[in-house]
């Protein structure tokens, strides 16, 4: 394991198995079957979320320049522009999760109508909110996993198209998520344990039953082809920018990572969109390093963070996961630049440091990515991948973006004492990283 990993050091670990001719149009995913998923299904999400009737039922989320915030965190001069991928303002769900959850359930709904007549390839997909097809979901239950945001989404979604819903969480999850799922008619199930004891027992439940389908954050393909769909938005708004992707025009993007899931399906989009051009690095908290310590281990059998002595205690709960994704993680041992690791201080003081240069509150998992630029600048590990790869020269016309995972539906009370926590940290000068 890299130095200082298990003493809990925030650091920059380089992938030694990253190749920049790795080709992630090789595997058979391929996430135009998300992007027609989403739009042939676009009427039909109009209809069942009012607040998707602006954008015509299409679910997108701002790409917010953050000059202030950068030259808080980076005053130097030839850094880039930098970006905040603003899926805390995802309508509806209010987090990275709804990409996935939202196209694993119409995935899911569109193969029970098609199986019972009600459906056909040119169907008007709106005829999956009309009575008959309503009362034939309604049949089924959609069970998850989660620590919160992936059960709120698949919940959300579940309950819009008529299915019952079921989230399985560990019993010390956050208790206001909790409460929020209860709130909006979806029924929670706790379990002792940690996130991954969660996810077993609700995939062993559902095993007994036919007609209630387990919906697996480890191993869905659906999911990951949903996050992977968000590689085409991005290169959209890049676009409007008018930032260029090629080899003088580097793409920097980090990405918050618990299982994986998420991050690994947008950063297998962008390079099967940009190639060698967009450079992809995960965020995790020190104690919960799943992602790194897997590919570190090698992907030949699954190495949790337990294993190598750490505890997977973190604020950011959303990235609170022992094991990573044994779907994603092989796929990350080419396509992945490298994994930083953060401090919770840090996570709380750049939230603060967000909201107060930019306007833009995060929860603290969503927070972890915001130091990835200056761990890239200002580090020895960040200078040698730079250097490795003929980079540092073109570093002023880079493109840095920072994908905000949720954090506008966190509680007003919650969100103030976290304000306070980051406060206090800058002020008491507690950050550690690059």
């Amino acid at each position: 394991m890299p130095a200082g990993l298990l003493e809990r050091q925030p650091l920059l670990w380089l992938n030694p198995g990253y190749a920049e001719s790795a080709d992630a149009h090789a595997s058979a995913l391929d996430p135009a079957r998300a992007e027609a998923r989403y739009a042939r299904c676009a009427n039909l999400l109009a209809q069942v979320f009012p607040q998707l009737a602006a954008s015509h039922g299409r679910l997108a989320s701002p790409l917010q320049p953050i000059p202030a915030f950068r030259r808080a965190l980076w005053p130097r001069p030839g850094a880039g522009a930098w970006f905040v991928k603003r899926d805390d303002a995802l309508p509806v769900a209010g987090s990275v999760k709804a990409r996935g959850g939202f196209h694993e359930v119409l995935a899911r709904a569109e193969r029970i109508a098609t199986e019972n007549g009600l459906l056909d390839g040119s169907s008007d997909r709106r005829v999956l909110a009309e009575p008959a097809a309503r009362s034939l979901l309604a049949r089924y239950t959609l069970a998850v996993g989660s620590t919160g945001n992936l059960g709120l989404a698949i919940g959300l979604i579940a309950k819009g198209l008529g299915f019952r819903a079921v989230v399985h969480m560990s019993a010390d999850a956050k208790a206001w998520k909790k409460q929020r799922l209860r709130d909006r008619g979806i029924e929670v199930v706790e379990h002792a344990g940690d996130y991954a004891a969660a996810v077993a027992a609700g995939r062993a439940l559902a095993a007994s039953d036919p007609y209630v389908q387990f919906v697996d954050d480890e191993r869905s393909e659906d999911l990951f082809l949903g996050y992977a769909a968000a590689a085409a938005e991005l290169a959209e708004q890049l676009t409007v920018q008018g930032r260029s992707v090629d080899a003088r025009h580097p793409l920097f993007v980090y990405l918050p990572c618990g299982v994986g899931g998420a991050p690994g399906g947008i950063l297998y989009g962008l390079k099967r969109r940009f190639g060698a051009h967009v450079h992809g690095f995960f965020a995790e908290p020190v104690a919960a390093p799943c992602m790194l310590v897997q590919l570190a281990a090698g992907c030949a059998r699954p190495v949790s963070v337990y294993d190598v002595g750490l505890d997977n205690r973190t604020e950011a709960d959303g990235l609170a996961v022992g094991l990573a994704s044994p779907l994603v993680a092989p796929m990350m041992a080419a396509l992945l630049s490298g994994v930083f690791t953060g401090e919770d201080d840090t996570l709380l003081a750049d939230a603060w440091r967000l909201e107060e240069c930019e306007g833009a509150y995060v929860e603290p998992s969503a927070a972890a990515g915001l130091r990835g630029p200056a761990w890239l600048l200002g580090s020895a590990a960040g200078a040698e991948y730079l250097r490795r790869h003929h980079l540092a020269s073109g570093m002023g016309d880079a493109t840095h973006v920072i994908w905000s995972t949720g954090g506008s539906l966190v509680p007003e009370a919650i969100r103030q004492g976290l304000r306070a926590r980051g406060q206090a940290s800058v002020e008491r000068g507690d950050e550690t990283g690059s």
